[in-house]
């Protein structure tokens, strides 16, 4: 990484970029740096050809607390200080567009993205896995999708998110109530993969997880993601048509013709290691 981070810290190997959050509020609660950080590190991890995963956790005790109120506030408080009410409103809109953006780059990246969840995953710590292709957690995990205790809408992408992968009946329960929820919920609903007894364990699943992805080819790991985002919401025949065009292209590639040829030769293959999208 090139650009330095308050929030957010950064570790690669054989493909995979560890990405720890580190708050600075207690819990890794998001406050300004983080919002503001986020999307640029995803713009920036983008640029990487070695990256092939992307394995997002908590530093600490906790996923994340969610949104720091106590240093978001003033910022908020800001756009609300006696200008026309339709200026206000479109500063507070964008600022949660902004904040939007972030998770929004996490799901359409190219690469996939794994989220080891232990501890507390409250609030914005909920919407940003749920940005996420694969969730994992510790069994003392707890989740909150905590926002309608604020007398506020989840806006930055859980309600987007969460019905794919939890179904509706789930997601409103959650948004509906503000409750907090155990791992045994969290893997009843689909939110998460799979539970592990403690968080070392977890950490060392989601690593061996994430290694298991980068070691496959970046353009069929990466072609699967894109076929699956592009399905969401679309009837299955548009979801054909897509996957035919994306193959017909696929079936073309050096790794293709690799995979075809290990195959007859009884060989492992030796894949392209380099990200599609990274330049």
């Amino acid at each position: 990484m090139t650009n330095t981070y308050q929030s957010l810290a950064f570790n690669e190997a054989d493909g995979v970029l560890t990405v720890t959050m580190l708050g600075p509020g207690k819990g890794n609660a998001m406050g300004p740096e983080f919002w503001e950080e986020l999307p640029a590190a995803m713009d920036e991890i983008d640029k990487m050809p070695d990256v092939r995963c992307l394995l997002f956790r908590g530093s600490g005790d906790h996923f994340s607390y969610g949104l720091d109120v106590a240093r978001m506030l003033p910022r908020i408080a800001s756009m609300a200080s006696g200008a026309p009410m339709a200026d206000e409103r479109r500063k507070l809109m964008a600022q949660i567009r902004f904040m939007q953006s972030g998770f929004l780059k996490m799901h359409q990246s190219p690469r996939p993205v794994i989220a080891a969840v232990h501890g507390w995953c409250i609030g914005g710590g909920l919407n940003m896995i749920a940005a996420a292709d694969i969730r994992l957690c510790s069994r003392e995990a707890k989740f909150s999708l905590r926002e309608a205790k604020l007398a506020i809408t989840p806006d930055i992408g859980a309600l987007q998110f969460l019905p794919h992968i939890i179904g509706q009946g789930s997601t409103r329960e959650m948004a509906f109530t503000g409750g907090d929820y155990d791992a045994v919920f969290a893997e009843r609903v689909g939110l998460v993969n799979h539970v592990y007894d403690t968080p070392d364990a977890l950490f060392e699943a989601a690593m061996a997880l994430a290694r298991q992805i980068a070691d496959n080819p970046a353009s069929a790991v990466q072609g699967a993601k894109e076929v699956m985002n592009y399905g969401i919401g679309k009837d299955i025949d548009d979801g054909l048509q897509y996957v035919a065009v994306w193959n017909s292209s696929q079936m073309q590639s050096v790794d293709f013709g690799e995979a075809m040829q290990a195959t007859v030769e009884r060989r492992k293959a030796a894949f392209n290691k380099k990200s599609e999208r990274g330049y």
